[in-house]
């Protein structure tokens, strides 16, 4: 089963300024991206040399973690903050373990929705749509989600390198408060997955790396081990708890990536009881 999720989604793509869907894009190798997304990489990663790193260490914990809701019996996914696929994405991860299971993307970028389609290939036995909308709209996501995900069984959500383009203030993005929100809507059982950089491992070039991307018009908040460990408040957190990303239950490839050095991003995962 597949289809799509979007109402009036727009399909005008901006290239007169970056967007981190695209930079993410090009750190890892893609092609959907444009000069202007190619130019900040490349200033970022000359501020801070883990970016390339990092953004192919936040791909693979996605994989780890969805691999472990998935083999613990989670059937049911929400990706919010998609990106530009890239796979295997998501839904190939779940449905090689479960083909059963089924996945709902969400992201507001229209270049992620001009490649919405390669989202959509499920199993015959799984499904996967995509809603175009902001993860600052729960009420949208949610509504939408319920066409294919059922909230009174687990679900895992996954916000993978997303809660740094949102501010905590009450009065703006609220990140704490949008998270409680959607956890709130979710089944006992239910996975919390996230990742979140931070400027603990390496302050200097982080800091320098969030001038260029608020130079560049992307908001950026780099967390602190308390501030990110904070979204998991009320949540159990599964082992190895909150570590920097390459150390979340590591594969052979992530043990080879630490020999060259910890990336300044963390990690967790966490059940709703």
């Amino acid at each position: 089963m597949t289809g799509s999720g979007s109402e009036a989604a727009p399909t005008t793509v901006d290239t007169s300024r970056p967007h981190p869907a695209r930079v993410y894009d090009w750190w890892l190798g893609g092609k959907d991206n444009y000069p202007v997304d190619e130019a900040l990489a490349l200033r970022i990663l000359a501020a801070d040399g883990t970016a390339v790193r990092g953004a192919r260490a936040n791909r693979r914990f996605m994989h780890r973690a969805v691999r472990t809701a998935a083999e613990a019996g989670i059937r049911q996914f929400l990706d919010i903050g998609t990106g530009i696929p890239t796979e295997p994405n998501l839904h190939q991860v779940a449905q090689e373990v479960a083909p059963e299971a089924r996945v709902v993307y969400a992201d507001n970028d229209p270049i992620v929705l001009r490649h919405a389609q390669a989202l959509l290939h499920s199993t015959p036995e799984g499904a996967t749509t995509y809603v175009h909308a902001d993860v600052r709209d729960p009420g949208t996501i949610l509504r939408l989600a319920t066409e294919t995900l059922d909230f009174a069984r687990p679900v895992a959500l996954s916000l993978v390198a997303l809660t740094h383009y949102l501010d905590g203030e009450p009065d703006g993005d609220d990140v704490y408060g949008l998270l409680a929100r959607y956890v709130a809507e979710l089944a006992p059982g239910s996975f919390v997955i996230l990742s979140q950089v931070t400027p603990d491992l390496s302050p200097e070039a982080i800091a320098r790396a969030a001038e260029h991307f608020r130079a560049g018009g992307t908001p950026f908040y780099p967390r602190s081990l308390a501030e990110f460990s904070r979204f998991f408040d009320g949540l159990e957190l599964l082992g190895p708890g909150v570590i920097p990303v390459s150390g979340w239950r590591p594969g052979p490839e992530d043990v080879a990536a630490q020999a060259e050095g910890i990336v300044p991003v963390y990690a967790g995962v966490a059940r709703k009881t």
